[in-house]
């Protein structure tokens, strides 16, 4: 070999390593998460449905001025059959068909979404900060506040979200603000468990213990050492409450104790649909769908997130691709092998 060729090889594996080096230097956690998210192709499909069912909850009174069939207008005479019963997708400009009164099902099932979504996210809101704020301060300073914090939410763990509903409803009356507030009550719990497991085993590494004997104080160091260090599981536990708050709404709804009619709400159409469940397939089918798709999206996104957060998945991708690299191929230039005979030589007849 020559002193050329030797050059040039050392000049191309320095130039491998400094694009190796670019490659991993200056990226974040996130950038690693996103980085692995999006070779998940489910995730990424549940996030582009998300954000689909988003634009057209957002965009619901634009349907309205589109198709104008506001959300609780009735129209008798074209949304209702001789029989009085709904019409069916596509008739007299429904796109969807109607409900039970001759309402637009389609700018109704967008309504709902709105309520749907809302009530999920905000609650998965409030859930997460109280959450993350007690089982911040359970964890944190132990002893008689952890006690009484995990007691607490051990409590509300256990008690039947039902019956509270059931209770608040009676006495307050069912309405929005009493399923955000069911809602709420019962979400921080879990984030609270999960967060103090969590903080009990980080105020033991060694920065914490390098911050208080710098003169850290103890808000500062949940605030500012701990609590970046939960994003990611909180991140994960917040994506999946969010369809157990739409589910928890919409079974709310759909007793009775939610949003009550005429405003929509895809367990109040649920509600109604079961009067026409036989002469109106679509008044079932389709609102059952909107949430269906809308909760298994959210659960699939979190469990894309949950593993795209996770440093184990790298090294199992990377060893799936390693396998499929050496997996030996049917057919190639070195001809038929143990594994892979020559069908055409098995079956040929043997020459006179």
């Amino acid at each position: 070999m020559s002193i050329t060729e030797v050059e040039f090889e050392a000049q191309g594996a320095e130039a491998a390593q400094e694009v190796a080096g670019r490659r991993i230097e200056g990226r974040s956690q996130w950038q690693l998460t996103w980085a692995r998210l999006r070779r998940d192709k489910v995730a990424i499909g549940s996030l582009i449905v998300i954000v689909i069912m988003v634009a057209l909850a957002i965009a619901a009174p634009a349907f309205v001025s589109l198709t104008g069939h506001p959300p609780n207008t009735a129209y008798p005479i074209t949304g209702q059959d001789a029989a009085g019963n709904p019409v069916g997708p596509g008739t007299n400009g429904f796109w969807l068909g109607t409900d039970g009164t001759g309402r637009d099902l389609f700018i109704r099932i967008l309504y709902g979404a709105r309520i749907s979504l809302f009530v999920g996210v905000l609650t998965t809101a409030i859930g997460t900060v109280a959450g993350v704020a007690v089982g911040l301060m359970a964890g944190f300073f132990g002893g008689f506040v952890d006690n009484v914090l995990a007691r607490i939410t051990d409590a509300v763990l256990a008690f039947p979200y039902i019956v509270l509903a059931l209770a608040l409803a009676v006495v307050l009356g069912p309405s929005l603000s009493v399923i955000i507030a069911v809602i709420s009550f019962f979400a921080w719990a879990g984030i609270a468990r999960i967060v103090r497991g969590q903080t009990l085993s980080i105020k033991e590494k060694e920065y914490i213990e390098a911050a208080r004997s710098l003169g850290a104080g103890p808000f500062r160091i949940m605030f500012f050492d701990i609590l970046p260090n939960l994003l990611a599981p909180v991140l994960v536990l917040a994506t999946l409450y969010i369809p157990q708050a739409v589910v928890f709404e919409a079974t709310l709804s759909y007793l009775g104790l939610g949003i009550q009619p005429p405003t929509a709400s895809w367990g109040n159409l649920l509600s109604d649909a079961q009067n026409f469940y036989q002469q109106a397939w679509w008044y079932v089918v389709f609102p059952a769908a909107a949430l269906l798709i809308t909760t298994l999206a959210f659960n699939l996104l979190g469990d894309g997130i949950r593993d795209a957060m996770d440093p184990r998945t790298e090294r199992v991708l990377a060893g799936r691709r390693r396998r499929k690299r050496r997996k030996p191929r049917a057919s190639g230039p070195g001809g038929p092998t143990a594994e892979f005979p020559d069908p055409v030589r098995q079956v040929a007849p043997p020459t006179p």
